[in-house]
């Protein structure tokens, strides 16, 4: 049996999110990968995605895992092929082979998502479906302090929306940084794993900072409270990318 890893990035605007809902009629990556795939193969294919990400949200490195014993192409032509039938906002990047026991999700050892906001009195034509337009202007200094309270391992429950499964909600993250480009601002954050919708409630509490609503120092109290009506809103979705998968 065949364990073949593909590597895709993804326009995630008109998409219900990356989790197949097969029976619903709403349009999702996953469902559209799996159709091309089966297509190629003549049998089945169902993949495993290394993050289930929202409707709305990008990708520049998903991750995603297939098993089939039959697979027609060779392994250098499997971008191509699919590139060929995929729609225009789904690009595979590359496609390897790997062993047995290598799963998307459970295999990684860390994951890097971006937050783009556009911050300007005049919001962008073409960043609009990709940032979260705030015509405030945001103090990054305050926001680069307070961001270095959520590093190391902690408990992050105050950064977990509701209807989450998770029983254990300890994460440790690696990275958190503010890039500022002219009026765009990129909040990128690396951890071992994130609970559902916890980046862009990162992002909120941390924009609250940029905005004088709360204090850097406010960011640990938050942390310790693991309450989640103490963190900051939770920012849309067009903002948030998944940057990249280490394993």
């Amino acid at each position: 049996m065949r364990n073949i890893k593909l590597t895709i990035a993804y326009d995630g605007t008109n998409y219900h999110g990356f989790q197949e809902q097969r029976g619903t009629g709403l349009r999702t990556i996953q469902e559209t990968l799996e159709d091309c795939l089966t297509r190629l193969a003549g049998e089945r294919i169902q993949v495993v995605g290394a993050g289930r990400t929202d409707a709305g949200v990008h990708a520049r490195g998903q991750v995603v895992n297939f098993r089939n014993s039959k697979w027609p192409i060779p392994i250098e032509r499997i971008p191509l092929a699919l590139n060929g039938i995929l729609p225009g906002d789904i690009v595979v990047l590359s496609a390897q082979d790997v062993p047995e026991e290598f799963h998307s999700r459970f295999s990684s050892k860390s994951k890097t998502y971006s937050y783009c906001i556009w911050n300007d009195r005049i919001p962008s034509p073409f960043y609009r479906l990709y940032s979260y337009f705030m015509p405030v202007p945001l103090d990054i200094k305050a926001m680069e302090k307070a961001a270095r309270y959520l590093l190391g391992c902690h408990d992050f429950k105050c950064f977990q929306a509701s209807g989450s499964t998770v029983n254990n909600t300890v994460r440790t993250l690696y990275q958190a940084d503010i890039i500022k480009d002219g009026p765009l601002v990129k909040l990128v954050f690396t951890g071992d794993g994130f609970l559902y919708n916890m980046v862009r409630i990162m992002v909120g509490t941390l924009a609250q900072v940029g905005t004088g609503k709360i204090e850097p120092g406010q960011v640990l109290e938050i942390l310790q409270a693991c309450n989640r009506v103490k963190a900051g809103p939770t920012f849309p979705p067009q903002g948030l990318c998944m940057e990249r998968v280490v394993y």
